[in-house]
């Protein structure tokens, strides 16, 4: 069973059920992978804490983990980037697999063709960008990184507010002005490393210049949950 720590923030899990559910090859709902969802929306901020302006979400992980762990899950998705800063915290406290939301990506990537050398552009909290989450794990696959400027990230930021107090419409030219930015700078993919922009952006990629992390560790869970089926999901199309 797939257990989803959910909660950060609710409508992000909610877009990676629907898109978990997208991604299964399935003919019927038995095909479907069992899923245990403890949406934990009394996790502190997760940016905020990064920056050392909130409280330690660290604690409020590991009690949803263990509602997870108790519930029968045998893996774990965490459909939020940022949390994933206390992913080998939150391992280490476990023997219950939890998929990494950037490894995923990283396969993404890989798979149209962004290895070696590639560049890519990052949209996601300033919590994120501070703990190197994205930058330190491509690294290791020689994919650079670069994000917005300074007026450019504060920009993603306010975007991502607005998301997770239901003004969607008001983020979304927000985030597709930072998109043409990092495209114009060189970048060969924009990967929207934050549940909640994907939400926001959803229908604006024409060209395939975005990679959504969300859907990336979607598919992983598929594959990890149903390895007969993953190369089936890794084919199925794109969310719209």
């Amino acid at each position: 069973m797939l257990g989803v720590l959910g909660g950060m923030g609710p409508m992000a899990t909610v877009d990676f059920l629907a898109k978990l559910v997208r991604a299964t090859p399935a003919g019927r709902d038995q095909d479907h992978i069992p899923t245990l969802v403890c949406s934990a929306v009394d996790i502190p901020d997760r940016a905020d804490a990064i920056l050392g302006t909130g409280p330690d979400p660290l604690p409020a992980m590991r009690a949803a983990l263990a509602r997870l762990e108790a519930g029968g899950a045998t893996r774990i998705a965490i459909p939020c980037n940022t949390a994933h800063h206390w992913h080998a915290a939150l391992q280490a406290g476990t023997g219950l697999p939890i998929l990494h939301i950037v490894d995923a990506v990283a396969e993404t990537l890989a798979r149209t063709g962004i290895e070696t050398g590639g560049r890519v552009g990052l949209l996601a909290t300033d919590g994120t960008l501070r703990a190197g989450l994205y930058r330190e794990r491509l690294a290791r696959r020689e994919i650079a990184c670069r994000a917005p400027g300074p007026e450019g990230q504060a920009a993603v930021a306010a975007a991502i507010r607005l998301v997770k107090a239901h003004r969607v419409a008001e983020a979304r030219p927000l985030l597709e002005a930072q998109v043409r930015a990092l495209s114009e700078a060189g970048c060969d993919r924009v990967v929207m490393a934050c549940t909640e922009i994907p939400i926001a952006l959803a229908g604006s990629d024409p060209s395939g210049l975005l990679v959504d992390a969300t859907e990336a560790l979607a598919r992983a869970c598929v594959a990890a949950c149903r390895p007969d089926r993953g190369d089936a999901a890794a084919a199925l199309p794109r969310a719209a």
